[in-house]
């Protein structure tokens, strides 16, 4: 059974469909990537999983349950985690004390204490490699930090399953293979992973499976080397440079 499965999902905004009849599923343990151009609805489609949105046609499920409709404190508390596109750590917090609050809302946060949330942060930002700036402000980290700072604040939930949107947008090639590194650890420690993406670079080494979005409708699904080689995402996503560039 996928432990995350998407059917028709349509999402309106007036009228405007910024995502159209889209089908997906996600296996235990496999890290899925989801790429497309700017605006082909992809972060659109992860605030309905999260249950920022409710799906105007269509369902989501969750471990064989309807999540569609759901509030994302409910969506957390089940087991789903993710990270957001722009970066925004709580203003005035230390990084240990932005990792606690993660651990607080997710899935045993009702039953933890303070203390155990705090310890649980300890965990997760050695982790994550960033144990050795858990005492500083939030906001004096570097972008690459700030980065890490976001996964282990939805790690820190103790997810089941967790949504990673453009976590390496602004790195350098060395923070990006490091990035890559660290989201294979993570699905070694049992944990099922949709990423969005536009670095193909970290995309084509974690990916298990992709699946492409164009002005909100599915065009390709397949294993990596399959859908980058697909002419229907080259010529609306990936480009023929790419092409040239890769054979």
């Amino acid at each position: 059974m996928a432990i995350l499965e998407g059917k028709n999902i349509t999402k309106r905004f007036a009228g405007l469909i910024a995502v159209g009849d889209v089908d997906f599923n996600l296996q235990q343990g496999e890290i899925l990537g989801l790429i497309g151009p700017n605006g082909a609805g992809k972060t659109t489609l992860v605030n309905v999983i999260a249950g920022v949105y409710a799906p105007s046609k269509g369902d989501v499920f969750f471990k064989g349950k309807q999540i569609s409709g759901k509030k994302p404190y409910q969506v957390g508390r089940m087991g789903i985690s993710r990270t957001f596109q722009v970066v925004k750590p709580f203003p005035g917090m230390t990084v240990k004390e932005n990792a606690a609050v993660g651990a607080m809302y997710g899935a045993g946060g009702r039953n933890k204490s303070a203390k155990q949330a705090i310890q649980r942060a300890e965990e997760i930002l050695e982790f994550v490699g960033l144990a050795d700036q858990m005492n500083k402000g939030a906001d004096q980290l570097s972008v690459a930090s700030r980065k890490r700072l976001e996964m282990a604040k939805a790690l820190a939930m103790e997810p089941e399953l967790v949504l990673f949107d453009e976590v390496m947008a602004g790195l350098n090639f060395s923070e990006i293979d490091q990035a890559v590194q660290l989201i294979k650890k993570i699905r070694e420690s049992g944990m099922t992973i949709l990423i969005i993406e536009h670095v193909m670079r970290a995309i084509k080494n974690v990916c298990d499976r992709v699946f492409v979005l164009h002005h909100g409708e599915k065009i390709a699904d397949g294993t990596v080397e399959d859908v980058l080689n697909d002419e229907a995402v080259i010529k609306a996503y990936l480009g023929r440079r790419y092409k040239e560039l890769t054979h």
